[in-house]
């Protein structure tokens, strides 16, 4: 499947107008692309590192989520290889004495780095072979206290390592930063450790640039988040702790990687134009990443097959909080139906009989983010985001609680055969479907 990078079709077949545009949620019809890739491709086998955060299972989850549906046609496997506690010397997976870590310069530094990654990679990450893999630390390592040049020489060579040895085994790499701590205080960004993991990212930024690999800043827009909670809010992110964020956290975590990581913004667009002057000679269609037939016009009502070439990103609904503090919808999730050439009023949209919303249209045309309603295709999305779950628990427990402990437990097959049944139930559940809709006039 070809997925396009423009929406340069459909504003020419409909002529939006800037007022119309901010009618129909405006971002909907625009294209966030850069021209870079998005960091995951077909076939690749994405691996998570990282500390305690990645440990949740959370943003990690709605990174695989998005990908798998909104690429329904690529080949892809992901593995969470989170650890709490861990560090970018990989502490919870070879043991270091850290005094003498951090005391450490020049070769005696690159000899215990180099022994630390390579035997922390061996034995949880290069086995899967991963061909893009993310890693987040700094929590942990800035030791939750002023900013320490000694610790910091010991996480930069660390970082150094972990993407040259990962890069060597044929692994693309993103560096991603520590979320800031969500202190309650009335300004977070002066807190010593918010302090000190703002130097960690920034030198991330410079480790990232020499090394080739991507960089991912979550520090500043997740601060930019924390700033502008109301006034006398308890908790901007609700459920978790102030390093450990609840799901709508995980949320804004998830949609800034995903962001800097290029991931496209529309999953498709359709817009039908009924004006008269096209209407006696035939009915325009624009379609962007999705194939529109059957139309049929008739007493005002509208009805037509919608057949996607990807689904809407599914959000959790235990962070529906979320899409109100960031652009998510916007810079994610971008579903365009827009109809033109209709009298004005209100229209009930139906999809598959069921009743989504109410169109208004205004001067001609009604448009609407199919996102930011219960559509038939989020319940698909919604399914397979509550499968990614629970293949990702019997992984961990697969990896951390059977694999490290005994590498030959026939309990492995059997729990290899659970991962493989829930991903075959993904695939299958990846796959779009053709929808029926309908447009009618309100009485």
């Amino acid at each position: 499947m070809k997925h396009l990078k423009t929406t340069v079709v459909l504003i020419l077949a409909l002529t939006l107008t800037a007022s119309a545009a901010g009618k129909c949620g405006g971002c909907a019809f625009k294209n966030n692309s850069t021209g870079k890739d998005f960091f995951i491709r077909d076939n690749d086998r994405v691996v998570f590192l990282g500390d305690s955060i990645t440990e949740q299972k959370l943003y990690t989850t709605y990174i695989e989520a998005y990908a798998l549906t909104r690429f329904p046609e690529y080949t892809l496997s992901f593995r969470n290889t989170g650890w709490g506690g861990d560090t970018a010397w990989l502490r919870q997976r070879f043991p270091t004495d850290e005094k003498a870590l951090f005391a450490a310069t020049g070769d005696i530094l690159d000899k215990m780095v180099i022994e630390a990654v390579h035997k922390g990679l061996e034995r949880d990450v290069l086995p899967l072979q991963p061909t893009a893999v993310t890693i987040k630390f700094g929590m942990n390592d800035h030791g939750y206290q002023a900013f320490r040049p000694d610790i910091f020489r010991a996480h930069k060579r660390s970082q150094e390592e972990l993407v040259r040895t990962l890069k060597k085994s044929g692994a693309r790499v993103a560096l991603l930063t520590s979320q800031p701590i969500e202190d309650m205080q009335k300004n977070p960004k002066e807190h010593e450790c918010n302090l000190s993991l703002r130097q960690f990212a920034d030198g991330l930024k410079e480790i990232a640039a020499a090394e080739g690999a991507e960089y991912v800043d979550q520090f500043d827009p997740y601060m930019d988040v924390i700033v502008q909670r109301e006034e006398g809010q308890t908790k901007t992110f609700g459920e978790g702790d102030a390093v450990h964020p609840g799901p709508c956290g995980h949320t804004i975590m998830a949609w800034t990687i995903l962001k800097q990581l290029h991931a496209p913004a529309l999953v498709s667009a359709a817009a039908i134009d009924l004006s008269a002057r096209w209407y006696n000679f035939r009915k325009k269609v624009a379609a962007e990443n999705c194939a529109i037939s059957n139309i049929a016009y008739q007493d005002k009502a509208l009805s037509f097959d919608r057949l996607d070439h990807a689904l809407p990103m599914p959000v959790d609904k235990r962070a529906i909080n979320a899409l109100k503090l960031a652009k998510i919808t916007c810079d994610l999730n971008r579903y365009p139906l827009c109809v033109k050439g209709l009298a004005d009023g209100e229209y009930q949209l139906l999809i598959d009989g069921q009743n989504i919303t109410t169109l208004t249209s205004t001067q001609g045309q009604a448009c609407a983010n199919l996102a930011k309603f219960a559509t038939p295709a989020a319940a698909q999305a919604d399914k397979l985001l509550a499968l990614v779950f629970e293949k990702n628990n019997v992984y961990f427990n697969r990896w951390r609680n059977v694999q490290l402990k005994n590498p030959a437990d026939p309990k492995l097959a059997e729990l290899d055969k659970q991962i493989a049944d829930f991903e075959a139930q993904i695939n299958a559940l990846r796959k779009p479907v053709v929808h029926h809709f309908e447009l009618k006039p309100l009485q």
